[in-house]
Protein backbone atom coordinates (compact mmCIF):
# COMPACT_ATOMS: atom_id res chain seq x y z
CA UNK A 1 0.00 0.00 0.00
CA UNK A 2 1.20 3.50 -0.90
CA UNK A 3 0.76 5.77 2.11
CA UNK A 4 0.63 9.52 1.34
CA UNK A 5 0.50 12.48 3.71
CA UNK A 6 -1.20 15.64 2.47
CA UNK A 7 -0.30 18.63 4.64
CA UNK A 8 -3.25 21.02 4.70
CA UNK A 9 -7.00 20.35 4.49
CA UNK A 10 -8.06 23.36 2.45
CA UNK A 11 -9.26 23.03 -1.16
CA UNK A 12 -5.81 22.25 -2.62
CA UNK A 13 -5.16 19.54 -0.02
CA UNK A 14 -8.59 17.94 -0.36
CA UNK A 15 -8.47 18.09 -4.17
CA UNK A 16 -5.05 16.40 -4.04
CA UNK A 17 -6.48 13.65 -1.86
CA UNK A 18 -9.43 13.30 -4.23
CA UNK A 19 -7.17 12.99 -7.27
CA UNK A 20 -5.16 10.26 -5.55
CA UNK A 21 -8.08 8.12 -4.40
CA UNK A 22 -10.11 8.42 -7.61
CA UNK A 23 -7.31 7.37 -9.99
CA UNK A 24 -7.14 3.83 -11.40
CA UNK A 25 -3.46 3.36 -12.21
CA UNK A 26 -2.00 2.75 -8.75
CA UNK A 27 -4.00 0.42 -6.47
CA UNK A 28 -4.06 0.55 -2.70
CA UNK A 29 -3.41 4.20 -1.86
CA UNK A 30 -4.07 5.44 1.65
CA UNK A 31 -4.16 9.22 2.14
CA UNK A 32 -3.74 10.98 5.47
CA UNK A 33 -4.76 14.66 5.39
CA UNK A 34 -2.92 16.44 8.20
CA UNK A 35 -3.78 19.92 9.40
CA UNK A 36 -2.34 22.23 12.05
CA UNK A 37 -5.88 23.09 13.15
CA UNK A 38 -8.32 20.60 14.67
CA UNK A 39 -10.86 21.66 12.01
CA UNK A 40 -10.74 20.91 8.26
CA UNK A 41 -11.44 23.04 5.16
CA UNK A 42 -8.76 25.73 5.49
CA UNK A 43 -9.73 29.09 4.03
CA UNK A 44 -13.21 27.82 3.15
CA UNK A 45 -13.89 27.75 6.90
CA UNK A 46 -11.58 30.55 8.00
CA UNK A 47 -11.29 32.86 4.97
CA UNK A 48 -14.66 32.98 3.21
CA UNK A 49 -16.84 35.75 4.62
CA UNK A 50 -19.68 34.43 6.81
CA UNK A 51 -22.36 36.02 4.62
CA UNK A 52 -21.16 34.07 1.57
CA UNK A 53 -23.15 30.96 2.35
CA UNK A 54 -23.03 29.60 -1.20
CA UNK A 55 -19.23 29.54 -1.24
CA UNK A 56 -19.08 28.21 2.30
CA UNK A 57 -21.35 25.34 1.20
CA UNK A 58 -18.33 24.04 -0.71
CA UNK A 59 -17.46 22.45 2.63
CA UNK A 60 -20.03 19.78 1.79
CA UNK A 61 -18.03 18.76 -1.32
CA UNK A 62 -14.77 18.72 0.63
CA UNK A 63 -16.46 16.72 3.37
CA UNK A 64 -17.38 13.97 0.92
CA UNK A 65 -13.71 13.48 0.09
CA UNK A 66 -12.57 13.51 3.71
CA UNK A 67 -15.20 10.88 4.58
CA UNK A 68 -13.91 8.50 1.87
CA UNK A 69 -12.70 5.20 3.39
CA UNK A 70 -9.27 5.71 1.85
CA UNK A 71 -8.83 9.20 3.35
CA UNK A 72 -8.06 9.91 7.01
CA UNK A 73 -8.27 13.42 8.47
CA UNK A 74 -5.91 14.15 11.36
CA UNK A 75 -6.09 17.66 12.78
CA UNK A 76 -4.01 19.32 15.49
CA UNK A 77 -0.81 18.04 13.87
CA UNK A 78 2.04 20.58 13.95
CA UNK A 79 4.37 19.79 11.04
CA UNK A 80 7.72 21.41 11.74
CA UNK A 81 7.38 21.07 15.50
CA UNK A 82 10.25 19.31 17.31
CA UNK A 83 10.13 15.65 16.37
CA UNK A 84 7.97 16.11 13.27
CA UNK A 85 10.06 17.53 10.47
CA UNK A 86 10.24 16.36 6.88
CA UNK A 87 12.49 13.39 7.62
CA UNK A 88 10.17 12.15 10.35
CA UNK A 89 7.22 12.41 7.96
CA UNK A 90 9.09 10.38 5.36
CA UNK A 91 9.64 7.68 7.97
CA UNK A 92 5.85 7.44 8.41
CA UNK A 93 4.69 8.05 4.83
CA UNK A 94 5.93 7.11 1.35
CA UNK A 95 5.24 10.60 0.01
CA UNK A 96 4.38 14.00 1.45
CA UNK A 97 2.42 16.71 -0.39
CA UNK A 98 2.56 20.21 1.10
CA UNK A 99 -0.69 22.13 0.47
CA UNK A 100 -0.17 24.84 3.07
CA UNK A 101 -1.25 27.91 1.12
CA UNK A 102 0.18 31.38 1.63
CA UNK A 103 0.00 32.05 5.34
CA UNK A 104 1.13 35.67 5.76
CA UNK A 105 0.11 39.05 4.38
CA UNK A 106 2.27 41.30 2.24
CA UNK A 107 3.49 44.53 3.79
CA UNK A 108 3.14 48.03 2.37
CA UNK A 109 6.66 48.98 3.42
CA UNK A 110 5.67 52.51 4.43
CA UNK A 111 6.17 54.49 7.66
CA UNK A 112 3.50 54.03 10.29
CA UNK A 113 1.93 50.83 9.00
CA UNK A 114 2.48 49.16 12.39
CA UNK A 115 0.85 51.93 14.42
CA UNK A 116 -2.04 50.94 16.73
CA UNK A 117 -5.18 50.77 14.64
CA UNK A 118 -3.34 49.63 11.48
CA UNK A 119 -3.77 45.91 10.80
CA UNK A 120 -3.37 43.35 8.05
CA UNK A 121 -6.81 42.61 6.61
CA UNK A 122 -6.03 38.94 7.30
CA UNK A 123 -6.18 39.71 11.05
CA UNK A 124 -9.64 41.22 10.63
CA UNK A 125 -10.79 38.23 8.54
CA UNK A 126 -9.39 35.80 11.12
CA UNK A 127 -11.26 37.67 13.88
CA UNK A 128 -14.70 37.60 12.25
CA UNK A 129 -14.08 34.01 11.06
CA UNK A 130 -13.20 32.79 14.59
CA UNK A 131 -9.76 31.49 13.65
CA UNK A 132 -8.31 30.12 16.92
CA UNK A 133 -5.01 31.94 16.35
CA UNK A 134 -7.00 35.19 16.46
CA UNK A 135 -8.68 34.50 19.81
CA UNK A 136 -6.85 37.41 21.43
CA UNK A 137 -7.65 39.84 18.59
CA UNK A 138 -10.18 42.54 19.40
CA UNK A 139 -11.71 44.99 16.96
CA UNK A 140 -13.87 47.37 18.96
CA UNK A 141 -14.93 49.27 15.82
CA UNK A 142 -15.02 52.62 17.61
CA UNK A 143 -13.52 54.32 14.53
CA UNK A 144 -15.74 56.73 12.64
CA UNK A 145 -13.77 56.25 9.41
CA UNK A 146 -12.05 53.05 8.21
CA UNK A 147 -9.54 52.80 5.35
CA UNK A 148 -9.12 49.57 3.40
CA UNK A 149 -6.00 49.60 1.23
CA UNK A 150 -6.38 47.27 -1.74
CA UNK A 151 -8.97 46.47 -4.41
CA UNK A 152 -9.16 42.67 -4.46
CA UNK A 153 -11.90 40.35 -3.22
CA UNK A 154 -10.55 40.30 0.34
CA UNK A 155 -10.66 44.11 0.38
CA UNK A 156 -14.28 43.96 -0.80
CA UNK A 157 -15.08 41.37 1.87
CA UNK A 158 -13.76 43.46 4.76
CA UNK A 159 -15.37 46.61 3.33
CA UNK A 160 -18.69 44.79 3.17
CA UNK A 161 -18.34 43.37 6.69
CA UNK A 162 -17.56 46.84 8.06
CA UNK A 163 -20.70 48.13 6.37
CA UNK A 164 -23.15 45.36 7.21
CA UNK A 165 -25.47 45.49 10.20
CA UNK A 166 -25.29 42.81 12.87
CA UNK A 167 -28.91 41.80 12.27
CA UNK A 168 -28.00 40.69 8.74
CA UNK A 169 -25.21 38.49 10.09
CA UNK A 170 -26.98 36.89 13.06
CA UNK A 171 -27.99 33.88 10.95
CA UNK A 172 -24.35 33.12 10.02
CA UNK A 173 -21.74 31.20 12.02
CA UNK A 174 -19.88 34.41 12.93
CA UNK A 175 -18.58 34.29 16.52
CA UNK A 176 -20.61 36.12 19.12
CA UNK A 177 -17.80 38.55 19.98
CA UNK A 178 -17.52 39.78 16.39
CA UNK A 179 -21.30 39.99 16.00
CA UNK A 180 -21.54 42.13 19.12
CA UNK A 181 -18.76 44.43 17.92
CA UNK A 182 -20.54 44.97 14.61
CA UNK A 183 -23.78 45.72 16.45
CA UNK A 184 -21.98 48.48 18.38
CA UNK A 185 -19.88 49.70 15.43
CA UNK A 186 -19.40 53.46 15.09
CA UNK A 187 -18.05 53.23 11.52
CA UNK A 188 -19.78 55.65 9.16
CA UNK A 189 -17.33 55.90 6.26
CA UNK A 190 -15.34 53.07 4.66
CA UNK A 191 -12.71 53.99 2.08
CA UNK A 192 -11.52 51.23 -0.28
CA UNK A 193 -8.48 52.53 -2.15
CA UNK A 194 -6.31 51.24 -4.99
CA UNK A 195 -3.06 52.62 -6.38
CA UNK A 196 -4.03 51.76 -9.95
CA UNK A 197 -7.17 52.23 -12.01
CA UNK A 198 -10.53 50.43 -12.05
CA UNK A 199 -9.61 48.29 -15.06
CA UNK A 200 -6.78 46.73 -13.03
CA UNK A 201 -8.76 46.03 -9.86
CA UNK A 202 -8.76 42.37 -8.82
CA UNK A 203 -12.27 42.07 -7.42
CA UNK A 204 -14.92 40.05 -9.23
CA UNK A 205 -18.08 41.72 -10.50
CA UNK A 206 -20.28 39.66 -8.17
CA UNK A 207 -18.32 40.84 -5.13
CA UNK A 208 -18.36 44.44 -6.38
CA UNK A 209 -22.12 44.49 -6.96
CA UNK A 210 -22.77 43.27 -3.42
CA UNK A 211 -21.49 46.60 -2.10
CA UNK A 212 -24.32 48.37 -3.89
CA UNK A 213 -27.01 46.21 -2.28
CA UNK A 214 -26.14 46.74 1.39
CA UNK A 215 -29.05 48.19 3.38
CA UNK A 216 -28.41 51.66 4.74
CA UNK A 217 -25.26 52.13 2.68
CA UNK A 218 -24.41 54.44 -0.22
CA UNK A 219 -21.54 53.71 -2.63
CA UNK A 220 -19.64 56.77 -3.90
CA UNK A 221 -17.31 56.76 -6.93
CA UNK A 222 -15.50 59.78 -8.40
CA UNK A 223 -15.97 60.10 -12.18
CA UNK A 224 -12.69 62.02 -12.55
CA UNK A 225 -10.70 59.10 -11.13
CA UNK A 226 -12.40 56.61 -13.43
CA UNK A 227 -11.71 58.85 -16.42
CA UNK A 228 -7.95 58.68 -15.78
CA UNK A 229 -7.95 55.01 -16.80
CA UNK A 230 -7.56 54.64 -20.61
CA UNK A 231 -9.07 51.15 -20.50
CA UNK A 232 -12.01 52.54 -18.59
CA UNK A 233 -12.72 55.02 -21.36
CA UNK A 234 -12.49 52.26 -23.97
CA UNK A 235 -13.23 48.94 -22.22
CA UNK A 236 -13.59 46.92 -25.45
CA UNK A 237 -10.22 45.23 -25.01
CA UNK A 238 -10.76 44.25 -21.39
CA UNK A 239 -11.61 40.70 -20.30
CA UNK A 240 -15.29 40.10 -19.57
CA UNK A 241 -14.88 40.63 -15.82
CA UNK A 242 -13.11 43.94 -16.42
CA UNK A 243 -15.86 45.15 -18.74
CA UNK A 244 -18.56 44.24 -16.24
CA UNK A 245 -16.67 45.98 -13.45
CA UNK A 246 -16.43 49.10 -15.58
CA UNK A 247 -20.18 49.03 -16.21
CA UNK A 248 -20.96 48.78 -12.49
CA UNK A 249 -18.54 51.54 -11.53
CA UNK A 250 -19.76 53.81 -14.31
CA UNK A 251 -23.34 53.37 -13.12
CA UNK A 252 -22.39 54.39 -9.59
CA UNK A 253 -20.23 57.30 -10.75
CA UNK A 254 -22.96 58.75 -12.99
CA UNK A 255 -25.61 58.48 -10.29
CA UNK A 256 -26.20 61.80 -8.50
CA UNK A 257 -24.94 61.88 -4.92
CA UNK A 258 -27.78 60.99 -2.58
CA UNK A 259 -29.83 59.43 -5.40
CA UNK A 260 -30.26 56.38 -3.21
CA UNK A 261 -31.30 57.37 0.28
CA UNK A 262 -30.24 54.68 2.75
CA UNK A 263 -32.87 53.47 5.18
CA UNK A 264 -31.95 53.63 8.86
CA UNK A 265 -28.32 54.17 9.84
CA UNK A 266 -26.39 55.82 7.05
CA UNK A 267 -23.02 54.47 5.93
CA UNK A 268 -20.91 55.47 2.97
CA UNK A 269 -18.46 53.35 0.96
CA UNK A 270 -15.97 55.44 -0.99
CA UNK A 271 -14.25 53.64 -3.88
CA UNK A 272 -11.07 55.53 -4.76
CA UNK A 273 -8.45 54.83 -7.45
CA UNK A 274 -5.00 56.11 -8.47
CA UNK A 275 -3.89 56.73 -4.89
CA UNK A 276 -0.67 55.16 -3.59
CA UNK A 277 -0.22 54.91 0.20
CA UNK A 278 2.87 56.76 1.37
CA UNK A 279 2.52 56.94 5.17
CA UNK A 280 0.13 55.96 7.92
CA UNK A 281 -0.20 59.00 10.18
CA UNK A 282 -0.72 58.86 13.91
CA UNK A 283 1.07 58.22 17.18
CA UNK A 284 1.13 55.78 20.07
CA UNK A 285 -2.54 56.54 20.69
CA UNK A 286 -3.50 55.26 17.26
CA UNK A 287 -3.99 56.02 13.58
CA UNK A 288 -5.54 59.32 12.49
CA UNK A 289 -5.11 59.31 8.67
CA UNK A 290 -3.25 57.89 5.67
CA UNK A 291 -1.23 60.05 3.31
CA UNK A 292 -1.55 59.07 -0.36
CA UNK A 293 0.21 60.20 -3.51
CA UNK A 294 -1.88 60.68 -6.61
CA UNK A 295 -0.74 58.35 -9.41
CA UNK A 296 -1.34 58.34 -13.14
CA UNK A 297 -1.07 55.65 -15.85
CA UNK A 298 2.49 55.30 -17.17
CA UNK A 299 1.45 53.89 -20.55
CA UNK A 300 3.01 50.48 -19.80
CA UNK A 301 0.31 49.02 -17.59
CA UNK A 302 1.63 50.56 -14.38
CA UNK A 303 1.39 53.89 -12.63
CA UNK A 304 3.75 56.71 -11.77
CA UNK A 305 3.64 59.27 -8.99
CA UNK A 306 2.46 62.79 -9.76
CA UNK A 307 3.85 64.60 -6.72
CA UNK A 308 0.33 65.48 -5.58
CA UNK A 309 -0.72 64.24 -2.14
CA UNK A 310 -3.95 63.73 -0.24
CA UNK A 311 -4.68 62.78 3.37
CA UNK A 312 -7.72 60.67 4.16
CA UNK A 313 -8.91 60.60 7.75
CA UNK A 314 -9.29 57.20 9.38
CA UNK A 315 -8.94 55.66 12.80
CA UNK A 316 -8.80 52.08 11.49
CA UNK A 317 -6.59 50.92 8.61
CA UNK A 318 -6.83 47.44 7.06
CA UNK A 319 -4.06 46.51 4.63
CA UNK A 320 -5.19 44.09 1.91
CA UNK A 321 -2.41 43.92 -0.66
CA UNK A 322 -1.99 40.17 -1.05
CA UNK A 323 -0.74 36.99 0.61
CA UNK A 324 2.68 35.42 0.74
CA UNK A 325 3.90 31.87 1.34
CA UNK A 326 6.29 31.03 4.18
CA UNK A 327 9.24 28.59 4.29
CA UNK A 328 8.35 25.01 5.11
CA UNK A 329 10.48 22.67 7.25
CA UNK A 330 13.11 20.88 5.19
CA UNK A 331 11.96 22.37 1.86
CA UNK A 332 13.78 24.81 -0.42
CA UNK A 333 12.10 28.20 -0.67
CA UNK A 334 12.12 31.00 -3.23
CA UNK A 335 12.07 34.26 -1.26
CA UNK A 336 11.31 36.31 -4.38
CA UNK A 337 8.06 34.48 -5.17
CA UNK A 338 7.17 33.11 -1.74
CA UNK A 339 6.83 29.62 -3.22
CA UNK A 340 8.60 26.25 -3.14
CA UNK A 341 10.59 25.49 -6.33
CA UNK A 342 9.00 22.61 -8.20
CA UNK A 343 8.47 20.94 -11.54
CA UNK A 344 4.87 19.81 -12.10
CA UNK A 345 4.51 19.62 -8.32
CA UNK A 346 7.75 17.72 -7.65
CA UNK A 347 9.82 19.74 -5.15
CA UNK A 348 13.23 20.65 -6.57
CA UNK A 349 16.36 20.76 -4.42
CA UNK A 350 19.26 22.33 -6.35
CA UNK A 351 17.38 21.63 -9.58
CA UNK A 352 16.75 17.92 -8.88
CA UNK A 353 13.53 16.37 -7.55
CA UNK A 354 13.48 15.76 -3.80
CA UNK A 355 12.29 12.11 -3.60
CA UNK A 356 8.80 11.70 -2.23
CA UNK A 357 8.14 15.42 -1.65
CA UNK A 358 5.53 17.45 -3.56
CA UNK A 359 3.58 20.72 -3.42
CA UNK A 360 0.14 21.92 -4.57
CA UNK A 361 -1.91 25.08 -4.20
CA UNK A 362 -0.62 28.55 -3.36
CA UNK A 363 2.68 27.33 -1.91
CA UNK A 364 3.26 25.82 -5.38
CA UNK A 365 2.07 28.58 -7.71
CA UNK A 366 1.63 31.67 -5.51
CA UNK A 367 -1.64 33.27 -4.29
CA UNK A 368 -3.44 33.35 -7.62
CA UNK A 369 -6.78 32.15 -8.94
CA UNK A 370 -10.03 31.25 -7.23
CA UNK A 371 -10.97 28.14 -5.22
CA UNK A 372 -11.63 26.12 -8.38
CA UNK A 373 -8.13 26.90 -9.70
CA UNK A 374 -6.79 24.50 -7.09
CA UNK A 375 -8.41 21.50 -8.75
CA UNK A 376 -6.23 21.27 -11.90
CA UNK A 377 -3.20 22.34 -9.84
CA UNK A 378 -3.79 19.45 -7.41
CA UNK A 379 -4.45 17.02 -10.24
CA UNK A 380 -1.09 17.85 -11.86
CA UNK A 381 0.76 17.21 -8.59
CA UNK A 382 -1.13 13.97 -7.95
CA UNK A 383 -0.26 12.77 -11.44
CA UNK A 384 3.44 13.42 -10.83
CA UNK A 385 3.26 11.48 -7.56
CA UNK A 386 1.51 8.56 -9.26
CA UNK A 387 4.12 8.49 -12.00
CA UNK A 388 6.78 8.23 -9.28
CA UNK A 389 4.95 5.55 -7.29
CA UNK A 390 7.25 2.72 -8.42
CA UNK A 391 10.32 4.65 -7.19
CA UNK A 392 8.93 5.57 -3.79
CA UNK A 393 10.91 2.98 -1.86
CA UNK A 394 9.80 1.63 1.48
CA UNK A 395 11.59 4.14 3.68
CA UNK A 396 8.76 4.25 6.17
CA UNK A 397 8.01 2.07 9.14
CA UNK A 398 4.97 -0.18 9.31
CA UNK A 399 3.75 1.62 12.42
CA UNK A 400 0.23 3.01 12.35
CA UNK A 401 0.42 6.73 11.41
CA UNK A 402 -1.62 7.86 14.43
CA UNK A 403 0.65 5.94 16.76
CA UNK A 404 3.74 7.27 14.97
CA UNK A 405 2.50 10.86 15.16
CA UNK A 406 1.70 10.42 18.84
CA UNK A 407 5.20 9.06 19.44
CA UNK A 408 6.48 12.22 17.71
CA UNK A 409 4.75 14.35 20.34
CA UNK A 410 1.51 15.11 18.51
CA UNK A 411 -2.11 14.76 19.72
CA UNK A 412 -4.05 14.11 16.51
CA UNK A 413 -7.76 14.91 16.29
CA UNK A 414 -9.37 12.39 13.94
CA UNK A 415 -12.63 12.80 12.02
CA UNK A 416 -14.92 11.88 14.95
CA UNK A 417 -13.22 14.65 16.92
CA UNK A 418 -14.13 17.14 14.20
CA UNK A 419 -17.73 15.88 14.27
CA UNK A 420 -17.75 16.50 18.01
CA UNK A 421 -16.58 20.09 17.37
CA UNK A 422 -19.44 20.55 14.89
CA UNK A 423 -21.91 19.26 17.47
CA UNK A 424 -20.53 21.61 20.12
CA UNK A 425 -20.82 24.59 17.75
CA UNK A 426 -24.44 23.69 17.01
CA UNK A 427 -25.17 23.45 20.75
CA UNK A 428 -23.39 26.74 21.42
CA UNK A 429 -25.47 28.44 18.73
CA UNK A 430 -28.74 27.06 20.12
CA UNK A 431 -27.91 28.55 23.50
CA UNK A 432 -27.52 31.94 21.82
CA UNK A 433 -30.73 31.61 19.82
CA UNK A 434 -28.75 31.25 16.60
CA UNK A 435 -27.67 28.53 14.21
CA UNK A 436 -24.24 26.90 14.63
CA UNK A 437 -21.69 29.41 15.96
CA UNK A 438 -17.96 28.81 15.65
CA UNK A 439 -15.92 28.10 18.75
CA UNK A 440 -13.30 30.87 18.68
CA UNK A 441 -10.32 29.47 20.61
CA UNK A 442 -7.97 26.51 20.77
CA UNK A 443 -9.07 25.43 24.24
CA UNK A 444 -12.74 25.27 23.28
CA UNK A 445 -12.05 23.37 20.06
CA UNK A 446 -9.81 20.78 21.70
CA UNK A 447 -12.15 20.35 24.64
CA UNK A 448 -15.02 19.66 22.25
CA UNK A 449 -12.89 17.22 20.24
CA UNK A 450 -12.04 15.28 23.39
CA UNK A 451 -15.69 14.51 23.98
CA UNK A 452 -15.44 12.08 21.07
CA UNK A 453 -12.65 10.24 22.92
CA UNK A 454 -10.55 10.20 19.76
CA UNK A 455 -7.63 12.48 20.60
CA UNK A 456 -4.43 10.63 21.29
Amino acid sequence: MLRVAVIGSGPSGVYTAQSLIEQQTVPDIEVYVLDRLPCPYGLVRYGVAPDHEKIKSLQNNLRTVLEHPGVHFLGNVQVGAPGLGLQQLLEIFDAVVFCVGAATDRHLGIPGEDLPGSHPATDFVAWYSAHPDAATNRFGLTARSAIVIGVGNVAVDVTRMLSRGAAELAATDMPQDALGALADSQVEDVWMIGRRGPSQAKFTTKELRELGSLPGTEVLVRPDELALDPAYRDPGGLPAVGRRNVEVLRGWAERPTGATTPVGRRRRIHLRFFLRPMEVLGDAAGVRAVRFERTAPDGRGGVTGTGEFEEIEGQLVLRSVGYRGTPQPGLPFDEATGTVPHRAGRVLQDGAPLPGVYVAGWIKRGPTGVIGTNRPCAKETAQSLLEDAATLTERRTTEDPVAALTRAGQSPVAWPGWLAIEAAEAEWGRGLGRGPVKLPDWAGLLEAARTADVTC
